[in-house]
């Protein structure tokens, strides 16, 4: 278990060690990336989702094709096929690229900053704190 790492609060100069508020506001940041990570999740299930549903559209062009239905088959090729997601030129990878690389990006650097600067860079500080607090507690 995780508990074994050095932590902000223990044997360390009281100046040094983060305030309930800013402990609060880190959780909040890891929370807020955890959140966008999971946005990621669905972005990537809806590019994978897009794309099955492309391939099946693929294939019923040819099959409606074999069976002699060439305007629902040309439908299809022209109208569905090539289309974007977005509009009709972004499709679902593009979305998602560009999600990966702005917001997801920028924010966990952002969390990676809070981190440094508040609990010099150790991860759930606070669950952490509340973790040790029940075994205390656990062991009266």
């Amino acid at each position: 278990m995780a508990t074994d790492e050095p932590h902000p609060d223990r044997d360390a100069d009281p100046a040094a060690v983060p305030s309930d508020a800013e402990l609060e506001a880190l959780h909040e940041v890891e929370l807020g990336l955890e959140w966008i990570q999971r946005a990621q999740g669905c972005l990537l299930e809806f590019h994978h989702a897009t794309g099955h549903g492309m391939d099946h559209l693929a294939r019923s062009e040819e099959l409606l094709r074999e069976t002699g239905n060439d305007d629902l088959a040309d439908a299809i090729r022209t109208e569905l096929l090539p289309h974007g997601v977005v509009d009709e030129d972004r499709w679902s990878y593009d979305v998602l690229e560009n999600f990966q690389t702005t917001l997801l990006a920028e924010t966990r650097s952002l969390e990676r900053r809070v981190r440094r600067e508040l609990a010099d860079g150790k991860r759930h500080v606070r669950e952490r704190r509340q973790e040790r607090e029940w075994k205390r507690r656990a062991e009266k």
